[in-house]
């Protein structure tokens, strides 16, 4: 009965936060829809992808804080350091935003203008990721849904409407910005509202762990947010080069094409939001991070099938223009679907404080990069190179990750399972 109650419990946990990440994910993706359908130019459009996804590799703090919070959370960390870090990480991400911006406009062939705007996000989004992860660490599973839809409504609806008012590609991501303050004051404010009574996924962890694991420093950030930016860069490596190597019209395409990739690659994140607390308990990290893989896994196969049959609606839905993804649909799905596998296994890395496991991404993606800048010059042959390195980044760090757990004392639960 126990196993059933548990299995309930994590299959309600899985639906709310499912539902929420599904909300706020496809006021996302509508961005995408109206730019591509609305903006004659697709090199404009293109832009705009590319600024869309450049703040996901400075908010690579963000990630780094929600998870390293929802460990020190589950490890029952002092409150007062938790809020202490936060404010130095938010403070520091805010300093990077001057330096980054001049060099994401070179490298990524964008304005100065829409590169700041792009970046300008990503202090608000700090703020904001270190209340989901206090949220994610009481197991307040439910709470935490609404405040992923509502921050995907807020930071989304304000670039909605900049598209509908023909503002720039600059505009529409300052007026991205200026929704991320209102969910950091939405988020911030439900967060010390809200009760912090023990949750289950606290009280998994005995009292002797707790005084050895619920350190949280800077430097726990840091070591994270080197496993959020290989998986960041490795999501995004493809689009950010594409306007190097393809023309603007075809670079266009190709952003419209990774949408695939974004929705295989976040429709299963409630899987790990759900699991990070099992993965952070040394009692049941292997074998949850077995079941989260394999739900991953399933999830990614039919949404490679469904981007197959759906390929032929694209110039239906949005223009004939972007028809040359009819028959490749399916290849973005797949390498979004390789890729969430492999965020799956660097967050149970970030749990179990293994982030050296992080390097054999970053083996692949540096590989990958040099493929792109030497061979690539069609939209099919980045979407190929693109899907290869996914299934090779996924496979071999899942593998080295489960090995080092085998061997290492923190891995002595496999012997449970």
């Amino acid at each position: 009965m126990a196993e059933q109650t548990g299995g309930a419990a994590l299959a309600g946990a899985l639906g709310w936060v499912a539902a929420g990440t599904m909300v706020a994910n496809a006021f996302a993706y509508l961005i995408h829809l109206a730019a591509s359908r609305w903006w004659s130019s697709t090199a404009e459009y293109g832009e705009l992808a590319v600024g869309l996804s450049a703040i996901l590799v400075l908010g690579v703090a963000a990630l780094a804080l929600q998870a390293v919070v929802a460990r020190a959370v589950v490890h029952r960390a002092d409150p007062a350091r938790i809020r202490r870090v936060t404010v130095q990480t938010v403070v520091i991400v805010g300093g990077l935003v001057v330096v980054a911006a001049p060099m994401l406009a070179a490298v990524a062939s964008l304005g100065v203008t829409t590169a700041l705007a792009s970046l300008a996000s990503a202090p608000m989004l700090t703020l904001i990721y270190a209340g989901l992860g206090v949220l994610q660490g009481r197991g307040a599973f439910r709470l935490l849904a609404w405040m992923l839809a509502a921050v995907g409504v807020l930071r989304n609806v304000p670039m909605l409407i900049a598209i509908a008012a023909g503002a720039s590609p600059a505009g529409v991501l300052a007026a991205g910005a200026a929704g991320g303050v209102v969910a950091a004051v939405l988020v911030t404010w439900v967060v010390r509202s809200s009760s912090a009574s023990s949750s289950v996924a606290a009280s998994a962890v005995a009292a002797s762990d707790a005084a050895d694991d619920a350190g949280l420093t800077l430097l726990d950030v840091a070591r994270a947010s080197g496993v959020q930016l290989v998986l960041v860069v490795a999501t995004s490596i493809d689009l950010l080069l594409a306007r190097s190597v393809l023309t603007p019209d075809d670079a266009g395409i190709y952003a419209l094409g990774a949408i695939a990739t974004k929705v295989a690659f976040w429709l299963p994140q409630a899987v790990g939001v759900v699991f990070y607390p099992r993965l952070a308990d040394p009692a049941t990290s292997r074998r949850s991070l077995v079941h989260a893989i394999a739900v991953v896994s399933a999830i990614g196969v039919v949404l490679t099938v469904g981007a197959g049959v759906a390929g032929p609606l694209v110039p239906i839905m949005v223009r004939a223009d972007y028809a040359p993804l009819v028959p490749i649909l399916w290849v973005f799905a797949y390498t979004g679907s390789m890729l969430a596998v492999l965020q799956v296994a660097l967050l149970s890395a970030i749990a179990r404080r293994a982030t050296a496991v992080s390097w054999v991404t970053w083996v692949v993606v540096a590989v990958e990069s040099a493929v792109i800048l030497t061979v690539v010059d069609t939209i099919l042959a980045l979407a190929v190179t693109a899907a290869v390195a996914a299934t090779l980044a996924a496979v071999t760090t899942t593998l080295v990750g489960l090995r080092r757990r085998e061997t290492s004392p923190a891995g002595a639960d496999a012997t449970r399972d």
